[in-house]
């Protein structure tokens, strides 16, 4: 188990009218009964669902975009600038899902400019990082997600890295019903610690969280957690089900 104050996100990502969206959340999120002191838990409603979730949801339950643009107020047609969501009290944006990456054709250096536009208007990341199937077996992950991480680090002061949670999502495991094994898991998860001590800090590598992604749920969330560099998830699927009560109920 993880030192850290741990971290639960779930990403609904494009899904659900507003009524099952109000549903979710009356008989799901408000139900959630955890600690504050122990656990962080945020969800992700699609853009026009966030300001009924604000006025809703338990206000133990954070709540996060899924996205924010490299642009500020202005003509961008069809942008969400993050002072958009600071305005209206968020405090998370996800960036660099690699539905983002892969579909959207989202850099390495464009996440990382994104990364680096939110924190300095007033919100924290959930920055999504991973490699694919083709790269996993050629053994190149390391290289992948230190390659990612590199282009953060190169627009951000360490200070700002107190901002980020880094979401480990295999790409091969995220909605496939694949998942990293435990073992599997925590390899990345100290390699990218191992990063954060050798180029940024070793403070901020006991501090900053490292959360796992790629089809977390109530069944494999109890080994995962088990792991000593594992301090939470990012959930997709299960973050849309009761079952997500059990993926809470774990930390």
């Amino acid at each position: 188990m993880a030192l850290r104050k741990l971290f639960i996100g779930g990403n609904w990502k494009c899904n659900n009218s507003l009524v099952q969206t109000q549903d979710l959340v009356k008989n799901v999120y408000n139900k959630l009964d955890f600690d504050t002191n122990k656990v962080e838990v945020v969800c992700s409603p699609v853009f026009v669902h966030i300001p009924w979730v604000l006025q809703n949801v338990q206000s133990k339950v954070q709540v996060s975009a899924q996205n924010s643009s490299l642009t500020g107020y202005g003509a961008y047609t069809g942008e969400i600038a993050p002072q958009h969501l600071s305005d209206l009290g968020l405090k998370w944006v996800i960036l660099g899902h690699s539905e983002r990456r892969q579909y959207y054709n989202e850099t390495d250096q464009v996440v990382a400019n994104k990364t680096k536009y939110a924190i300095e208007n007033n919100l924290s990341v959930i920055l999504c990082i991973g490699e694919s199937l083709e790269q996993r077996e050629a053994g190149k992950t390391l290289d992948v997600v230190t390659s990612q991480l590199n282009a953060v680090k190169s627009q951000l002061s360490q200070d700002a890295w107190k901002n980020v949670v880094i979401a480990y999502e295999p790409i091969w495991a995220i909605g496939t019903g694949k998942t990293a094994s435990p073992e599997q898991a925590e390899e990345v998860h100290v390699a990218i610690r191992n990063w954060i001590s050798k180029d940024l800090s070793s403070n901020l590598a006991q501090t900053t969280r490292i959360i796992y992604g790629g089809s977390a749920n109530e069944k494999n969330c109890k080994d995962l957690f088990a792991q000593k560099n594992i301090d939470g998830f990012l959930v997709g699927g299960a973050s849309l089900k009761p079952a997500f009560n059990d993926i809470v109920n774990s930390a």
